[in-house]
């Protein structure tokens, strides 16, 4: 059984309304997930962030577009234990590693699955702030669903595709290897032990 996760998270605010490039003064609102080993999409807001803790730390592996950089730095203010010991795979990481720049994952899924995000960030900023929480959920996870494609598209094919400058269409090579299911300790990690 696959225990694998994919996830986005989504802010209260921005790098401009904080002064600086700098995740860890960001506030989440909301965290979308996918998880395998039940097939569901779910939602957890910044009070529900605790439920989610334990079942990242049993997971095979935690898949994201940008996590490293963005989401887990960010994530890690709420957390006891420490993101960077999770089994994980970044999408972004790489496809950085292949090309040697960095790109959108907007550009990766048309390019690979004929589909995309929802909108940007911003709109999810807006979202939180007007309390429009039904639609930041639906932009969320619409942004699990597509990083999700992407790397269901990777493991099965070892590679994804991007539009360069000109407008032709580029194979990336993205040999992605199912995870190690390794036993998990039994204990929950994000106890401050």
């Amino acid at each position: 059984m696959r225990r694998e996760v994919v996830l986005d998270i989504e802010t209260q605010n921005t790098f401009q309304d904080v002064g600086a490039y700098n995740p860890t003064l960001l506030h989440i609102s909301l965290i979308g997930v996918y998880f395998y080993e039940t097939d569901t999409f779910e939602a957890f807001l910044e009070p529900d962030l605790p439920k989610l803790w334990p079942r990242l730390e049993r997971a095979d592996r935690v898949i994201g577009y940008n996590t490293r950089d963005f989401d887990f730095p960010c994530m890690q203010q709420y957390y006891t234990g420490d993101f960077k010991k999770l089994p994980q795979l970044d999408l972004l990481v790489e496809i950085e590693k292949q090309l040697g720049f960095r790109i959108k994952l907007d550009d990766v899924a048309h390019a690979t699955l004929g589909t995309g995000k929802s909108g940007t960030g911003l709109m999810a900023v807006e979202f939180w702030k007007k309390g429009e929480i039904e639609k930041l959920k639906e932009y969320c996870l619409q942004d699990v669903r597509v990083t999700r494609d992407v790397y269901d598209y990777a493991l099965q094919n070892g590679e994804v595709y991007f539009h360069d400058r000109m407008g032709q269409k580029q194979r990336i090579n993205l040999p992605i290897l199912p995870p190690l299911q390794e036993a998990r300790p039994s204990i929950n990690l994000s106890l401050g032990l």
